[in-house]
């Protein structure tokens, strides 16, 4: 690839890095990343990606700007409340990157939806607010052999981890099924809007997603696969914990019941993603 004189200029601190270079931003540009959910998390997941020069950004979000998402849904403007969440996410992208294009998924991803969807993409990062979409992507990323960079938020700590061990592949790292078999009870888990959430925690959580995929597509760095890092912002902690593999995992063991989506159940209740 030939890069533009601008483009040397833009990414010219990623150029310079030998493990990036100019054959890893080369990679970026060429690279399809599938967001799900421009909220908290992904919207500086987006920021992040678009910047770096993710050449296709998918986004997937049905719901619409909201002055009450403004405290830390970042990607989005007071000005665009009202407004299509991922037509604000692909304004913001082309004010930041016209390298960069933005794909726009206005609707809920469901079973009959998933697979196709993740598998136009490279990568997926799951920043979604629902029990139901969190496992639907878990489930379809690892059939479809996809890595999946996963995070969650919740008043004032956030965790991260990625998947990406895929049938008939030798990675030892757990699935999302393994970590998380089966949701928790209904009420169990409040949403942000019923206990609150740090704004700026969503800009660490979402930076850290976004770091993990910038590593998965170049191939650098070590995964997070097979651990889980937590934060407390209160205390300004880490702490890395290791996911084991589950050999009766459903999805992934020795003996799966899960082959397809095709009998994929709701599972009600949400999760604070931002």
């Amino acid at each position: 690839m030939n890069f533009s004189e601008q483009q040397i200029q833009r990414y010219a601190r990623h150029i310079l890095l030998p493990q990036v270079g100019g054959s890893g931003q080369e990679k970026l540009l060429e690279s399809k990343v599938l967001v799900v959910g421009a909220g908290g998390l992904g919207s500086p997941v987006i920021m992040y990606l678009a910047a770096a020069g993710v050449g296709t950004i998918g986004v997937a979000d049905d719901d619409v700007v909201d002055v009450s998402n403004l405290q830390r849904q970042i990607i989005h403007t007071t000005d665009r409340i009202g407004v299509s969440k991922v037509s604000s996410a692909a304004q913001a992208v082309a004010a930041i990157n016209p390298d960069v294009t933005l794909r726009e998924h206005p609707y809920r991803i469901t079973a009959d939806t998933a697979m196709d969807l993740v598998s136009q993409y490279d990568v997926v990062v799951d920043g979604s607010d629902n029990f139901n979409t969190r496992y639907l992507m878990g489930d379809a990323c690892y059939l479809a052999r996809k890595p999946l960079v996963s995070g969650a938020i919740l008043r004032f700590d956030g965790q991260i981890s990625t998947f990406k061990n895929f049938p008939g592949g030798d990675e030892s790292g757990p699935c999302y099924r393994c970590i998380f078999p089966d949701p928790p009870p209904a009420g169990q888990i409040p949403s942000c809007s019923a206990a609150g959430v740090l704004g700026v925690l969503c800009g660490t959580v979402g930076s850290l997603q976004a770091t993990e995929v910038l590593k998965e597509i170049l191939s650098i760095g070590e995964s997070l696969s097979g651990k889980m890092v937590f934060y407390d912002a209160l205390s300004m902690a880490f702490r890395t914990i290791k996911m084991p593999r589950n050999p009766d995992c459903v999805l992934c063991g020795a003996t799966p019941t899960i082959g397809d989506l095709s009998r994929h159940k709701s599972v009600e209740g949400t999760v604070c993603r931002g």
